[in-house]
């Protein structure tokens, strides 16, 4: 390697402030000693040069090829949320974000006291100091209280629930004129009117906006029509405003387990754009002509204007399907019967059934957890789901052979997830082996979406069951938003794209502002195109934030539910297995808790990676990922969302 070699790219940090950098797919992550990180910080993109081998001075790894940061190009992260203490006659704020390895020093902590949670910005990390100084920009509140908590996890990702004064005035406008701007454009004949057409939405019982409606009618040849209505935002959100410019800063709504932090103004959100019942709104809409077998005849997109006829919850959508009668009760069953066919025909095609759970934390008034279960997916989820699948692949191909030919909006946005790593698809060929299964595969750990069915079809109800999901969902790439279109694995499809949400997700409103350009509406400037490489990234990094901040909503509450019960023994299955122990998820709560390495057993374990197991040396005991296990509560930490436990021998 030339000495001059600089590679850029973000850094990834250990809490211990050791750096690792990849240089491509088939190469090492090059080391980065901590005294020559050049103080980047986890996420950062830096401009790293090849060091030559490393050699750990406590001999505790052996001697790899190491890099050294010449340049910050920039930090990932700007803000930092943790909670004031003083060290050292310093006063200090000790990050809550586990991969920010030091504590930022405060110069002026003002009449913030110390034990309180604060909102810091990194200021300067000057060469010859230990820590990075700071600044507070909000006193949060105590540390431990519900609403500081709550406000915390949601700041330290990026998201504040206040919008700045320029959205404020925007939704204050549309607050005085939104609803006669709506009504006009009703009357718009270039937009085709579904308001005679039964229409509903099927939502969560605590939803408060409605992004997507679906309307259906039987055609005078046999066939049927469903529109898949969704809330035309792109209307009133025009590229270039205050709501613009907010909203893909944004990129996302976030659920917290009490509130929601919306990407935009709730005169938007749960008003002018969510699809309510019994009022006149503006779609932009994919409408599917589709015979008895859901096979698709026709399909058009464009500006709709629609009236939904009724708001369902999953529930009682479910229980007029149950009950055989009620409202809508004709359209309700021709849309089951059609989405059934359609997720057959896309389980034929090898779309993975991931059937994961999700758990629902209920909260009091004070928001202390009062019961967590899990969430009951019924067959009125899976109808609009297979609605949403097909509606987000139609557009995509749409958008596609729309942008094939140049021209003036040649650019998309797809949501794409690429083939499993081969290594991992081997790792977890060869797990399976020693458990008796086989998962056929190409030559090079090539895997088909149709074989993972039959996988996990076959170990459905077993005691490895959860091992079998849990290591072949390791195994898979992350889902993303892309420019270039490299088709979806997951979901077997060649196409796709998000089109169905966009009161929460910025990429939707994208993909309606290029279906209104490619029917002659605004065309799509070179600039904004020129940004969608931009903007693919950073949706894909908000997204992640905003996931990252609502698991850890619900971790807090969870470990808050079980704090008062230290010392009880609960049913657990080992959910993952390190060197450092066991974590286990335990059963009635679905809560996370580890089982350090010291407290396994009387014996040495050693952990044997490609088996997933801890195994003693003396008496041969295994503890491997997916074993079922008895475990006591030794201690919940509440602030941390960390739970330890022990087994019960």
């Amino acid at each position: 390697m030339a000495a001059e070699t600089l590679y850029e790219g973000p850094i990834t940090m250990t809490r211990k402030g050791i750096g690792f950098f990849s240089v491509g797919a088939d190469t090492e992550d090059l080391i980065i000693p901590p005294e020559w990180t050049h103080h980047a910080l986890h996420g950062d993109i830096v401009k790293v040069a090849p060091a030559g081998s490393y050699r750990d001075p406590r001999g505790m790894m052996p001697p790899r090829e190491a890099g050294k940061v010449a340049e910050i190009v920039s930090r990932a992260r700007e803000t930092f949320v943790g909670t004031l203490i003083e060290e050292n006659d310093l006063t200090m704020m000790a990050p809550d974000y586990k991969k920010m390895h030091v504590p930022i020093v405060i110069k002026d902590r003002g009449d913030a006291p110390l034990g309180y949670k604060v909102l810091v910005r990194l200021a300067s990390w000057e060469a010859d100091k230990e820590y990075p100084l700071g600044t507070i920009e909000e006193v949060i509140g105590k540390a431990g209280a519900h609403e500081t908590e709550m406000r915390a996890l949601a700041l330290g990702q990026g998201f504040s629930p206040a919008f700045p004064p320029g959205v404020v005035a925007d939704a204050k406008h549309l607050e005085e004129h939104g609803r006669a701007l709506l009504a006009e454009e009703a009357k718009n004949s270039k937009r085709r009117d579904f308001r005679n057409v039964s229409t509903c939405t099927i939502d969560p019982f605590d939803a408060k906006d409605f992004d997507d409606a679906l309307s259906v009618r039987k055609l005078p040849d046999g066939n049927i029509e469903v529109g898949v209505h969704i809330a035309d935002v792109s209307f009133f959100v025009k590229p270039g405003t205050a709501l613009d410019k907010e909203a893909v800063e944004r990129a996302t709504s976030v659920y917290l387990v009490d509130r929601t932090i919306p990407m935009l103004p709730e005169i938007l959100s749960t008003n002018l754009c969510s699809l309510n019942p019994n009022q006149d709104r503006l779609a932009v809409s994919a409408v599917f002509t589709l015979d008895e077998e859901a096979n698709i005849k026709d399909t058009w997109f464009g500006e709709t204007v629609i009236h939904s006829d009724k708001r369902f919850t999953y529930e009682n959508a479910q229980e007029v399907l149950d009950r055989g009668e009620g409202d809508l009760h004709a359209e309700l069953s021709t849309l089951l019967e059609l989405s059934k066919k359609i997720r057959a025909r896309r389980a034929a095609k090898g779309a993975i059934e991931f059937d994961t759970a999700e758990v629902k934390v209920e909260l009091d008034e004070a928001g202390k957890p009062i019961a967590i279960r899990l969430k009951e997916r019924k067959a009125t989820n899976l109808l609009i789901e297979d609605f949403m699948l097909l509606a987000n692949e139609a557009v995509a191909k749409h958008l596609s052979a729309l942008t094939k030919n140049g021209g003036p909006h040649f650019y998309s946005l797809y949501r794409i997830h690429d083939v499993p790593d081969t290594d991992r698809i081997e790792n977890l060929a060869n797990l399976l082996r020693s458990m008796g299964y086989h998962l056929k595969t190409s030559g090079g750990g090539q895997v088909t979406g149709a074989e993972l069915n039959k996988l996990l079809e076959s170990v459905k109800g077993k005691p490895e069951e959860y091992l079998v999901k849990t290591a072949a969902l390791r195994s898979m790439s992350k889902a993303v938003y892309a420019t270039r279109n490299i088709g979806h694995f997951g979901l077997a499809f060649d196409y796709y794209t998000h089109f169905t949400s966009p009161i929460r997700r910025y990429p939707d409103l994208v993909a309606h502002r290029l279906i209104k350009a490619h029917a002659g509406g605004a065309p799509i400037t070179s600039e904004e195109m020129r940004e969608f490489d931009k903007l693919a990234f950073h949706a894909s990094e908000r997204e992640v934030a905003a996931a990252d901040a609502e698991r850890d909503s619900i971790k807090m509450k969870q470990v808050e539910f079980l704090a008062e019960r230290i010392g009880e023994e609960f049913d657990a299955v080992i959910s993952g297995v390190t060197d450092r122990g066991l974590y286990v998820e335990e059963q009635a709560t679905h809560a996370d808790g580890m089982v350090r390495i010291k407290d396994v057993g009387d014996d040495y374990f050693e952990y044997e990676e490609k088996q997933y197991r801890l195994v003693g040396r003396r008496t041969k005991k295994a503890y491997r990922l997916g074993d079922p296990i008895r475990v006591r509560l030794s201690a919940a930490r509440i602030a941390e969302k960390e739970l330890d436990f022990v087994p019960v021998v």
